[in-house]
C-alpha cells in the first residue's frame, strides 16, 4: 500500500475552498459546509425494513464581530452530523482515511476516523463536542483526508512457487577392490 502525496489527492477532491491553505505533504484538509443537529430516535433492524435514520435540523450561525464574511456555529455538549464542503472521487485501487484534524480535537471537538471507497457526492462525519461549547467558523478545516493506493489482486506479483523438499540423491556406493 503506498501514501498519496497531497499534490496526487488533490485532484481527487473537489470543492476545495483554497488548495494553497488545504493540501499538505501527505493530505488534504476538508472543510466545513453545514452542521447538522440530530433528532434523538433513529431505528436499525435486521432486514432494513424498520431502518429510520434520525431526522437532522440544520443549525443557524451567527456573526461574531460586523465586519466577519463568515459566521460561526456555537455548539454545546452533544453529538452532530457535519457536512463539507467537498466532495471526493477515489479510485478502484484506493482506499482514504478522514481523520479529525489535531486543532478540532484541541479545542474540544472529535469525529471517528472514516474510511472512504469510491464516488461520494456529499461527504459527512459525525461531530461530537465533548467540552461545554465549541464554536466552529463556516468553512473552518476540521479533517484531514489521506488517500492510500494499493494493488488489485489482478495486478499484485504472484508469491514466488515454494519448492518442494527433493530425497537427496544416493550415492554410489564406490567398489571396493580386492
Amino acid at each position: 500500500m503506498e501514501l498519496l502525496s497531497g499534490r496526487e489527492i488533490a485532484p481527487r477532491v473537489s470543492g476545495l475552498i483554497n488548495a494553497k491553505y488545504q493540501i499538505h505533504r501527505f493530505s488534504v484538509h476538508l472543510t466545513v459546509r453545514n452542521i447538522y443537529a440530530l433528532d434523538p430516535v433513529g431505528q436499525v433492524d435486521f432486514g432494513g425494513s424498520e431502518y429510520s435514520p434520525a431526522a437532522r435540523t440544520a443549525l443557524g450561525t451567527v456573526r461574531r464581530n460586523p465586519e466577519d464574511t463568515y459566521e460561526w456555529w456555537d455548539l454545546s455538549r452533544g453529538r452532530y452530523q457535519v457536512e463539507f464542503n467537498e466532495s471526493v472521487n477515489l479510485g478502484e485501487d484506493e482506499l482514504g482515511l478522514l481523520e479529525p484534524e489535531d486543532r478540532l480535537m484541541r479545542a474540544g471537538g472529535s469525529h471517528v476516523t472514516l474510511t472512504l471507497r469510491g464516488k461520494l457526492e456529499t461527504l459527512e462525519a459525525p461531530l461530537v463536542v465533548e467540552t461545554l461549547r465549541l464554536q466552529i467558523k463556516k468553512n473552518a478545516r476540521i479533517s484531514r483526508l489521506r488517500v492510500f493506493r494499493f494493488k488489485l489482486a489482478a495486478e499484485a506479483p504472484s508469491a514466488p512457487r515454494a519448492r518442494t523438499a527433493r530425497a537427496p540423491k544416493k550415492k554410489k556406493a564406490a567398489r571396493r577392490r580386492r
